[in-house]
């Protein structure tokens, strides 16, 4: 058979490899594990004692055509992982996860976990993919902490209001109260749908702006009927700092299906003009989607986004002028 498993200096581990050997090679001797073990004839028999007091059911027969055997009935244990490797397998799924060969991060070391309990030429054949593999990493995307993913989704299962730090894109840093209705996930970004008490209204926060999370006595009640991923498109657009007022010369027909939800509720003002409210953290960032709008517009609310839209013009009449010899 193949090369010498190298078994670490966990018993109990050595043991679980034991075990693998022998449902791969049924009939096996003692001379035979230990060979396929590197260790000594007495060791290997000494695994095969820790299997049985496990209560695994080891066969053995006497004889030139004896030796080991898996019986009847064998249920494996369950693969155990962390908390924190649960969640970043459950994340890496979602999000498509860019760290799954360093063995440091819970998703590296949660699919350890997985390829020790594969047989041997396939788990051989995974692991060759996860050291060659060069992914190139989604700059864009945003992976929160897993430890305060996890407190947050423990909070929405548990129904408990939490205290939340956080830091805006802008730098600005509260302190807010919020019931956590439901953490969702949109184009690779992680976000806590909640009640806000100081606000008294709905919000949406970035899971990687939080800053710490302290779970509170009082409990609360998810709104009948909530759809946390129809609400999150609606919500997206409202609660930020910055407020955004457009008018749009343009027919709200015409808007509606081109318009993400993100940047305001639109309403239409007469036939060929539309206003767009909303708000945002980063008022360059929607003036740029404001640039793609396929009809002209004027910023009439909000100071900071009146600024940003100036300047991004100025920047792109600029681009096209010629160099100056």
């Amino acid at each position: 058979m193949g090369g010498v498993v190298r078994p670490d200096g966990n018993p109990t581990a050595r043991a679980l490899i034991a075990l693998e050997v022998l449902q791969g090679r049924p009939g096996i001797t003692a001379a035979g594990l230990a060979a396929e073990l590197g260790v000594s004839d007495r060791a290997a028999r000494r695994y095969v004692a820790t299997l049985r007091e496990a209560g695994i059911p080891i066969e053995s027969e006497r004889g030139p055509h004896g030796g080991y055997r898996v019986g009847r009935g064998l249920r494996l244990p369950p693969l155990v992982f962390t908390a924190t490797e649960a969640l970043g397998l459950v994340m890496a799924v979602l999000d498509g996860h860019h760290d799954a060969g360093d063995r440091t991060d819970p998703v590296g070391s949660a699919l350890g976990t997985i390829l020790r309990a594969l047989p041997e030429g396939v788990a051989a054949q995974a692991e060759a993919v996860r050291r060659s593999a060069a992914p190139a990493v989604d700059r864009s995307a945003a992976r929160p902490d897993p430890a305060t993913t996890s407190a947050l989704v423990q909070a929405c299962a548990d129904r408990r209001r939490v205290r939340l730090g956080y830091r805006s894109e802008a730098g600005t840093e509260w302190t807010a109260e919020v019931d956590p209705w439901a953490v969702v996930v949109r184009h690779g970004r992680w976000y806590l749908l909640c009640h806000a008490h100081a606000a008294g209204a709905r919000r949406a926060y970035r899971v990687d702006r939080v800053r710490g999370v302290e779970r509170l006595e009082q409990t609360f009640v998810v709104p009948a009927g909530l759809d946390p991923v129809a609400e999150l498109e609606e919500h997206l657009a409202v609660g930020w700092e910055y407020t955004c007022e457009v008018l749009v010369d343009a027919p709200l027909d015409r808007l509606a299906g081109c318009v993400p939800r993100s940047l305001g509720r639109l309403t239409a003002v007469d036939g060929s003009t539309t206003s767009l409210v909303g708000s945002t953290g980063n008022p360059w960032w929607y003036a740029e989607q404001l640039a793609a709008l396929p009809a002209p517009f004027r910023v009439v609310g909000g100071p900071e986004l009146q600024h940003t839209t100036r300047e991004l013009g100025r920047r792109l009449l600029a681009a096209t002028e010629p160099p100056i010899s």
